[in-house]
């Protein structure tokens, strides 16, 4: 498959998206200038906000108006997947720093489109086997130290982001108009995000509360920019990329964020984050280059 130059630029403008979430999402939240729910209900605000103006601006052909194309592109299933790994995201960064948390995100969804391609038929050969147990070995051994609650949470919960956040990726290889789907699955997160907010203050009644300028605008940038425009942009290429290259070029992202979370969140590169980005990725590889050999 050719990739053109504008291919490229889209996919690397999409990962740096990716990769600036994370930093954005824990310098709002170790710097305890936003709660994480307070920034899941701004970044999807903000980024529906953005790309609905976007799909207005649009020049489309005329034949149903513009509010109902953006309605009708996106589906609820890729919504709930949007929404799940964006509370998921936001939650997991109170306990786990910017490489970590972008290791465990992007080894899930690594591992959720490997899955989803057994699911739809394809058999596991034996080096993709020992792709997938060196990957869960490189999970393992990067929570092993350090098991306690607050971090096996953080872990919990970005595994689950991940699988989202895989999910969305997979259903985007099928969608007609990226920027309308994109739009329209953002617009459908925040009625299940309104409800999630009212149980969330049920039971934690002050939790909404901790909100500062600075938070403030980490959350709209991740939302109308890095997520809106970002996701938009991913949803544009997917379509032009094959599944294997798709996963293999989101495995930069933890590198990404892992610089990242180094140069603006003043975070250390450690020896066990290394070995543990490098059992993650490394078993995922495996697996992506032994699917490549058999398409």
């Amino acid at each position: 498959m050719t990739v053109s130059l504008r291919v490229i630029t889209l996919v690397f403008l999409s990962l740096l998206a990716f990769a600036a979430n994370s930093v954005l999402c824990r310098l709002a939240l170790d710097g305890g200038l936003i709660d994480p729910a307070n920034f899941t209900l701004l970044r999807l605000v903000s980024g529906a906000v953005t790309l609905a103006l976007l799909c207005m601006l649009q020049k489309t052909p005329q034949t149903q108006p513009k509010i109902l194309q953006v309605w009708y592109e996106g589906n609820w299933i890729s919504a709930l997947a949007l929404f799940v790994y964006a509370i998921g995201f936001s939650y997991a960064y109170v306990t786990l720093e910017t490489g970590i948390g972008a290791l465990i995100l992007f080894g899930s969804v690594q591992l959720t489109m490997i899955l989803f391609a057994v699911l739809m038929g394809q058999k596991l050969g034996r080096q993709e086997l020992l792709g997938l147990v060196i990957a869960f070995i490189g999970f393992v051994y990067l929570v092993l130290p350090t098991l306690s609650s607050p971090s096996l949470f953080g872990f919990i919960l970005m595994t689950f982001s991940g699988i989202a956040w895989g999910i969305y990726t997979w259903r985007g290889k099928v969608s007609s108009s990226p920027l309308f789907a994109t739009a329209s699955n953002f617009i459908r997160t925040l009625p299940v995000l309104a409800v999630s907010l009212i149980v969330i203050h049920f039971f934690q009644p002050y939790s909404l509360g901790n909100v500062q300028y600075e938070g403030v605008i980490l959350a709209l940038v991740s939302g109308a920019i890095m997520s809106g425009i970002g996701y938009a942009l991913w949803y544009a290429v997917l379509p032009s990329l094959a599944t294997s290259l798709a996963a293999v070029l989101q495995l930069l992202v933890p590198i990404i964020a892992t610089i990242g979370g180094v140069v603006f969140a003043g975070e250390n590169v450690t020896l066990h984050l290394l070995i543990a980005t490098a059992g993650v990725l490394g078993g995922v590889l495996l697996v992506i280059f032994a699917r490549s050999k058999k398409v």
